[in-house]
């Protein structure tokens, strides 16, 4: 192995850990505010790539009608919950944003989806598309069981997995699928030449990170995520809707979600089940940071790449599990260092 070969491999490693950053600062964001591990980030990144894809090659994408059909069963849920309760102050707001949205969209599409429709245009309505379906999912699965153990929410976590990867094969089909890439050209950096892609891709997810610490450290509601994270009893009791918190958090998840599946699939072929391996590897980067750190998971996702690139050069037949093991010795290190706790009350 020469020196072009490291650089080479060691541009695929930091590209794809730069999007595994993202995927695990998403897991650490919503099991520190919802005790969820979320394993369905990843068909998040499959709906994001292929609803953009699917857009670049002028055919509306089936989040347009997943996202109507999903927000009719969360008004039903709402409706339910108000004659229940007989308290019917925010069904406008849920009509708004379960009806209203999702068949403004409907109607919308065949007026943006076209082969000529720039990229940009492109890439924000695919945002649109897929984002709603976040607080969707927490509305019509999480909210109803937040206060449950952490290990029954897991539990439901893999059920959900597997609806939205059978609703992914449904509404996209079988087929990959790629997208152009954001910028065409290349860079001489160093020895190797590097994708003008690859340092958009650096970019994004740098500017990105940037905005999530603004967001949390500025302003309101973000402070407010920050409260319920470090106790959610106490969030409650100064008046912050736990509720609420958890819907915020599972938007934020489906944004990054989505547009880092948007960021990938220039250079990997996006399939309707490709996601689960790609947030099983942000999964492996959130375990580094203990689940609670969003630098620590950063660095293990920079690491995880790096080692999956070099790992597909090495032994490519078992770079998967080369990856996944490094979750072993991670957990006993942990396991060395912390006591047993109950969940919180």
């Amino acid at each position: 192995m020469d020196s072009t070969i490291i650089f080479i491999l060691l541009q695929d490693g930091i590209l794809n850990g730069a999007v595994y950053a993202l995927l695990g600062l998403a897991l650490v964001m919503v099991f520190l505010v919802t005790r969820v591990v979320f394993i369905p980030q990843g068909e998040f990144v499959s709906y994001g790539a292929l609803t953009l894809a699917f857009m670049v090659n002028g055919k509306i994408p089936g989040t347009v009608y997943l996202l109507v059909i999903v927000g009719i069963v969360v008004f039903l849920a709402e409706l339910i919950s108000a004659l229940r309760h007989k308290e019917w102050s925010k069904m406008p707001k849920t009509v708004a944003w379960t009806l209203v949205l999702p068949l403004a969209l409907y109607f919308v599409a065949p007026m943006v989806v076209s082969t000529t429709t720039p990229l940009w245009l492109n890439v924000l309505f695919s945002l649109v598309l897929v984002i709603p379906l976040g607080p969707m999912v927490y509305r019509l699965v999480y909210q109803p069981i937040a206060e449950a153990s952490i290990m029954v929410l897991l539990i439901v976590s893999v059920a959900v997995h597997f609806v939205l990867t059978g609703l992914g094969l449904v509404f996209f089909g079988a087929e990959g699928w790629r997208t152009p890439p954001f910028m065409e050209g290349e860079v001489q950096f160093g020895a190797v030449t590097w994708s003008a892609q690859t340092f958009f891709v650096l970019g994004t997810c740098a500017a990105l990170i940037i905005v999530l610490w603004l967001f949390f450290g500025k302003t309101l509601y973000g402070r407010a995520l920050r409260a319920t994270a470090v106790n959610r009893r106490g969030a409650r009791l100064m008046g912050i809707s736990t509720n609420l918190s958890g819907s915020l958090t599972f938007t934020l998840a489906a944004a990054i979600g989505a547009l880092s599946g948007m960021l990938i699939s220039p250079v990997t072929t996006i399939y309707y089940d490709t996601g689960f391996l790609i947030g099983l590897k942000g999964f492996v980067a959130a375990i580094v940071g203990g689940m609670a750190s969003y630098p620590l998971a950063a660095v293990g996702a920079l690491f995880v790449g790096i080692l999956e690139a070099f790992s597909s050069f090495w032994a490519s037949a078992y770079k998967e599990v080369i990856v996944f093991t490094l979750i072993i010795p991670v957990l006993m290190l942990r396991s060395f260092g912390t006591t047993h706790s109950s969940d919180e009350e």
